[in-house]
């Protein structure tokens, strides 16, 4: 399968700057994946469409404050790390701006020394490992120095943090949101509850590795980046149980989406379990545990595309996207949401 299989003519001026100002006002397209049928709604009309002895599975990650902008340490000049996966306490894999001055060896510094970092190795597709050399908590350092890695295709700025986290986050560990949560406000969650509806939560720490865009010719030799991911006992329970009373399990966004196609069992239950998934889902691959899906409108020719495809058909999602670009529908992070039922 091709990669411009999934390819589709998306307007510039359709890519979400800002978020709206009430998170649950955002449109959402109703997918009917056996049919084709599509609707439009509002997200707060979600409640309508999920049913007593479903599952609402969150993935409760946290984004990081995870951009620095420092300077070399000899000459000054501007520097901008990204991190991008933590290997120990104080090491990093990260990306460098501009990378031809984050040589082996090379230190740096921000916050004017309150923080500094040494770069240690040149890794994968050009990142850097770096070591941090700070007196403190490194967590409390990086919420006074970091900025939050908003995607190079949102230019404007961000005023409130927050609203690049879910009212749900957690445990901290992304360098970008599971953004399908965004719609969510702790209001709603309460009238999704009372109908019967169980809510899980669990963890996968997201990379920007989801967001890469695939330059193989033939989607089969796309390679993921491994992401972190956790499923505690509550959450494990919760989800079987559901399974075995004939409920359907509703993954909000395709982070939540992969972390439990990655643990199922072969028995078609989720354990308790916590480890490295690099799953990379596309048309062919068979579901074991999601039903439905919640997720934003994304890139073209991205692997969270083809995941879409893969639920509701290639046919189908395509369809979708054109009517969502006809129907002048906000693309992205900060864009509106698709259920697909």
């Amino acid at each position: 399968m091709k990669t411009k299989d999934f390819d589709f003519e998306l307007p510039e001026e359709l890519i979400a700057q800002i978020p709206l100002e009430k998170r649950d006002e955002s449109r959402l397209m109703i997918l009917d994946k056996q049919t084709g049928e599509i609707c439009h709604s509002h997200f707060y009309d979600i409640v309508h469409h999920v049913n007593e002895g479903d599952c609402l599975v969150l993935n409760n990650t946290r984004v990081l404050p995870a951009r620095l902008i420092g300077e070399k340490e000899l000459t000054g000049g501007k520097i901008e790390f990204l991190l991008l996966k933590r290997i120990d306490i104080d090491t990093w894999e990260t990306l460098v701006k501009p990378g031809k001055k984050a040589k082996i060896g090379s230190s740096f510094q921000f916050g004017n020394g309150l923080l500094k970092a040494v770069v240690l190795d040149i890794g994968d597709e050009g990142s850097r490992i770096i070591k941090f050399l700070y007196h403190g908590v490194f967590e409390e350092i990086l919420d006074q120095l970091g900025e939050m890695p908003l995607p190079p295709y949102i230019t404007a700025e961000l005023n409130d943090k927050e609203r690049y986290q879910t009212v749900y986050s957690t445990e901290t560990g992304s360098a970008a949101a599971p953004t399908a949560g965004l719609h969510l406000t702790d209001e709603l969650l309460q009238k999704i509850s009372r109908k019967g509806v169980k809510i899980a939560y669990i963890t996968l720490h997201v990379g920007l590795g989801t967001f890469r865009p695939v330059k193989v010719e033939s989607i089969e030799k796309h390679k993921m980046h491994a992401e972190y991911y956790m499923i505690n006992k509550e959450a494990a329970e919760t989800i079987n149980d559901t399974k075995k009373k004939g409920g359907k399990i509703i993954a909000v966004g395709t982070t939540s989406c992969r972390t439990l196609e990655s643990a199922v069992m072969t028995s078609g239950e989720i354990i308790e379990s916590s480890g490295w998934t690099d799953i990379f889902i596309y048309p062919g691959y068979q579901f074991k545990m999601v039903d439905n899906l919640i997720t934003n409108f994304h890139l073209p020719e991205s692997t969270l595309i083809m995941l879409v495809s893969t639920l509701a058909g290639k046919e189908n999602t395509l369809k979708a996207y054109a009517t969502a670009v006809k129907e002048k529908y906000r693309f992205f992070s900060f864009g509106d949401a698709m259920f697909i039922k």
